[in-house]
């Protein structure tokens, strides 16, 4: 019994790893400023721009997101957005483009 349970969580886990973002989310709320990297926001597939972020780790980024920071509002005009999104959002937008 405890192996299919933890067959079922890592099958859980892997498919939470390549969840896709909701580009519609993305669309209306990231895009704005991430797209272009208006006031100093890294640029969507800038990995440079994002390294120093990604450093400080998926919680501070969070933090970041929730919380506003310099030019970005509180939730990055995502108000519905789960925790979730907002990692899948994140692991997009510093994916360096190809």
């Amino acid at each position: 019994m405890k192996k299919v349970i933890l067959a079922a969580a890592v099958a859980v886990l892997a498919m939470a790893a390549h969840a896709e973002p909701n580009m519609e989310k993305y669309g209306k709320s990231c895009a704005v400023c991430h797209a272009a990297g208006v006031a100093g926001a890294p640029k969507t597939g800038d990995a440079s721009a994002w390294e120093p972020r990604l450093a400080k780790g998926m919680d501070a980024l969070m933090a970041s997101v929730k919380n506003g920071l310099n030019a970005m509002p509180p939730m990055g005009m995502c108000f519905d957005c789960s925790d979730e999104e907002y990692m899948e959002l994140i692991k997009y937008m510093s994916t360096p483009a190809e």
